[in-house]
């Protein structure tokens, strides 16, 4: 069984059923604190802890998900994927545990020409929460499942909440036997991978707080609606429905492991080490693949870093197999056939996303080159100190900066006859890792704040009047203070209001909020931010001018019109420039973000190298002429699949609903789907001067540009320039170019010349330096300040003049100068000197700690230097007497 045909046979059965079916969410999450959506029922938090009311009482869905806490697993056991597909039924209130264990059961053992998965009852465990007793009387009643195949465990294992006080419940997991030949008997209870686990019932039927972990919490009271969030693994109910060993050798994973076998020259199942490394090959291309699919590009922080991870633990993978070379182009290219009959948009968006692989492959690979002459270096010391174990920092060093997996590092090493201090790394690590789980920690009270909007959104959804209205007479639904409802803010306060209607835009799409003010009977607001913390709620960020503001007032919610008419020229231009690059630069120069606010824009797409300075001239000119050319903006509303078929273009990792907003410029010349606010012709942007464009990323560029009165601010500036040098140098606009590279050049010409009488002047020194070399000890000391210089080399080059001058004898060479405004001393010692005993690096250390500051450097040559010019001659004296003068 093919896993899209499960995929639609779970769809087919709770359709049928009554449910609604819901569209897999992006991979990207919504919820502020979470990179990612790692369980089915995340996009259905909202509905099940009631703080948006449910559209619909049943729900299903088979969401895309991404989860990375045990990624060193993958590849070892039959079920850890980091990519996977969670196949979830879900009731807001409607039916309870009952119905949730009926409809597993059908499904799961209904015959498979029935339409059903067509599993065999006596190969089915169950476990559920020890003191659920109900939940056992209904597996008796339901399944007929015998005591023996029904374990009670604990809340370790079987009892949900989120870590946070709300709806939790105790669950229940059914499990597939796979026989002896696979583990142990005694059933789930022996944590062995003989038993697998395939569906999981949770039953949302308590309110809990004073969580304190997994186990500890407190009971409240009964939900007053009951609900059910399941999920079934999809990838684990395809390995079991083919018959093969384990997840990453289904349909949908194993031409990627096939590929990687095939580059590699090795055989799949010849050897454990080799297979664990196809699949995780397998695992992260597919991972990767989805990620980008859904907008996430590679980047060294948040979501990007993730990425960036599972594409180089790849390469790293390819490297153990021993492929040296660039293999995405064929690895994503198997990834995408398999996937792209159930995600379609994997081959639609599939140029972008290669365009995106292959660029952070190359550019890897040129690391790893870094990298590998940075390990070489440290080797290197390593081995001349003596020591047979590389430096734990080093190995963090290469880890954190250049993306060296440690794996990596440790194997390199190896090759090198040396250990690693694993010790310390890990230790560099644990440190890391436990900075980024207390920004973590600090970011979960978000989740914990949104509660406070339920109340507020169950009065239903914000109407935005701003598309036609600046001013929209209103109601006060809510006031919060410090993360509080409060009946009343004063003057003085800093507050947010929720109104029933507003004209003012919540940030969001790349456009940056409105400023403005809300006004009513005795007080005044002015507005500080406007978002959108839950789905269908704007909640706006206020300072109480003047009065007091209490609930259930008139409100009225005033645009600033100045701002808002720079903002709509700025995201019209937005759409402008993006059409311009791709009539340029062609259809794979797709934006993959955007920010834009009054007088200024940021928009960032896929290309691979910077913009030469007539292709930005010619994006530059097509935008104002599309500007110039007064093109008709219309915005309409239409279903998604109808927005799509016009050409519409659905802006990379962006999330729509089954209604979008469609705005064209000029007819399909630019066509995108976007809920921003816009002119009504192309004319009232003005003007469009694009100011920078740079890297931010393999395969990925940013434009900038100014929009609109700014744009003309920055054009007069330049011409008020131009005219000034014109002025300066006696010269016409268009001879400006040409004077200015005349006096670059004299001025180099010039700076050659001083250069060049300056090292005269340098050498001409040499002689009556050496002249006072002075027998000290068993060295000739020459021990002098030498007055300003210009830079530290200078001083260098001189010393070692001296040094030369002086010929084979034992001389050390200890001058010093002002450079810039503080001493610099440099120490330079002869062969004969060095045999000695003499060491420049120590007695540039003592020169130095004399002047107030460090230094040291080779026994032959070495530079020190401080903050206090008076202690010049002190610091001279201090060499003389360590040669006994």
């Amino acid at each position: 069984m093919q896993t899209a045909d499960i995929r639609q046979r779970w769809l087919d059965f709770f359709a049928a059923r009554g449910h609604t079916v819901v569209p897999s969410a992006s991979l990207v999450s919504d919820d502020p604190t979470l990179l990612f959506t790692v369980a089915g029922m995340v996009p259905f938090v909202p509905y099940l802890t009631g703080l948006v009311p449910p559209p619909y009482p049943r729900a299903t869905s088979v969401q895309k998900c991404i989860r990375t806490n045990d990624i060193e697993e993958v590849g070892k056991t039959p079920r850890h994927g980091t990519f996977f597909q969670m196949s979830g039924n879900f009731s807001f209130g409607d039916y309870f545990k009952e119905g949730a264990i009926a409809f597993a059961w059908e499904l799961l053992t209904t015959p498979e020409a029935d339409g059903g998965l067509g599993f065999d009852p006596k190969d089915l465990w169950v476990t559920v929460y020890k003191d659920d007793d109900e939940a056992i009387e209904l597996w008796k009643k339901v399944a007929g499942l015998p005591d023996e195949r029904i374990q009670r465990l604990d809340k370790d294992t079987n009892y949900w909440h989120t870590g946070q006080p709300g709806p939790a419940g105790p669950c229940s997991e059914i499990f597939f036997d796979r026989g002896p030949a696979y583990g142990v008997d005694g059933g789930p209870a022996t944590d062995d991978d003989r038993y697998v686990e395939i569906w999981n019932l949770v039953f949302m039927q308590y309110l809990i707080d004073d969580v304190k972990s997994k186990t500890d919490f407190r009971i409240v009271r009964e939900l007053p609606k009951k609900n059910i969030d399941t999920g079934m693994g999809l990838e684990r109910v395809a390995f079991i429905k083919q018959g093969v060993e384990n997840m990453y050798e289904i349909d949908q994973v194993r031409p990627v492991l096939d590929r990687a076998a095939q580059l590699s020259g090795r055989t799949y199942g010849a050897n454990h080490d080799d297979d664990v490394r196809m699949r995780v090959i397998a695992d992260h291309v597919r991972s990767s693949l989805m990620l980008m699919s859904d907008g996430v590009a590679p980047s060294n922080e948040g979501r990007g870093y993730i990425l960036r991870r599972l594409l180089r633990r790849t390469i790293r993978a390819m490297r153990l197999l021993g492929v040296d070379g660039p293999t995405f182009r064929e690895l994503f290219a198997a990834s995408r056939d398999a996937m792209k009959s159930a995600y379609p948009e994997v081959a639609h968006d599939y140029t972008h996303i290669e365009q995106l692989a292959l660029g952070e492959e190359e550019a890897f690979l040129r690391t790893l080159a870094a990298g590998t002459s940075i390990l070489d270096t440290a080797v290197a010391a390593t081995k001349q100190s003596g020591r047979n174990e590389l430096a734990g920092d080093t190995a963090f060093l290469l880890h954190d900066t250049y993306g060296f997996p440690i794996e990596l590092t440790l194997e390199m090493a190896e090759e090198a006859g040396l250990a690693v201090d694993r010790g310390a790394f890990d230790e560099l690590m644990t440190a890391q890792r436990s900075r980024a789980k207390a920004d973590a920690k600090s970011k979960k009270k978000v989740l914990a704040d949104l509660s406070v909007y339920g109340q507020f959104r169950a009065k239903g959804e914000t109407i935005f009047t701003g598309y036609t209205d600046l001013t929209t007479e209103s109601t006060v639904l809510g006031l919060i203070v410090d993360g509080q409802p409060v009946p009343v803010a004063t003057a003085g306060q800093t507050a947010e209001v929720i109104l029933a209607e507003t004209s003012l835009y919540a940030e969001s799409g790349g456009q940056a909020p409105d400023q403005g003010r809300i006004v009513g009977d005795g007080y005044e607001l002015r507005v500080l931010d406007v978002q959108k913390p839950v789905k269908g709620l704007i909640s706006h960020t206020v300072k109480v001018v003047s009065g007091e503001v209490g609930v259930g007032v008139p409100a009225t919610t005033l645009v600033d019109e100045d701002y808002r008419r720079g903002a709509t020229q700025a995201h019209s231009g937005t759409h402008i420039v993006h059409a311009a690059l791709r009539q340029v630069l062609g259809p794979t120069a797709h934006q993959s973000g955007s920010f834009n606010k009054a007088g200024y824009l940021r928009l960032d797409y896929g290309w691979n190298s910077a913009l030469s300075a007539a292709t930005r001239s010619e994006i530059e000119e097509i935008s104002n002429n599309a500007i110039r050319d007064n093109l008709q903006v219309v915005a309409r509303e239409m279903p998604l699949d109808e927005a799509k078929s016009l050409g519409a273009m659905a802006l990379f990792g962006e999330k729509y609903g089954d209604v979008v907003r469609v705005v064209d410029i000029g007819g399909p010349w630019s066509r995108e789907l976007c809920a921003g606010t816009h002119v009504s012709t192309s004319a009232e942007i003005g003007m469009i001067n694009i100011v920078g464009e740079s890297s931010v990323g393999a395969s990925n560029r940013r434009v900038e540009s100014l929009v609109g009165r700014d744009a003309f601010q920055r054009f007069a500036a330049e011409r008020a320039l131009v005219n000034e040098l014109t002025t300066s140098l006696k010269t016409r606009p268009e001879q400006l170019v040409d004077r200015v590279g005349e006096l670059v050049s004299s001025l180099k010409a010039a700076e050659k010349k001083i250069q060049a009488f300056e090292a005269r002047a340098l050498s001409d020194r040499v002689p009556a330096l050496a002249a006072n070399a002075v027998r000290s000890g068993d060295v000739l000391l020459v021990a002098e300040t030498v007055g300003r210089l210009g830079s530290g080399d200078e001083l260098r080059s001189l010393a070692t003049a001296v040094r030369s001058k002086l010929g084979d004898a034992a001389s050390v060479v200890a001058l010093t100068a002002e450079v810039g405004g503080k001493p610099v001393a440099i120490v330079a010692t002869s062969p004969a000197a060095r045999d000695a005993g003499a060491n420049a690096g120590a007695l540039a250390k003592t020169m130095a700690a004399v002047l107030g500051g460090g230094g040291g450097g080779k026994p032959d040559l070495a530079q020190g230097g401080g903050t206090d010019l008076s202690a010049i001659p002190a610091a001279l004296d201090a060499v003389r007497r360590e040669f006994g003068r």
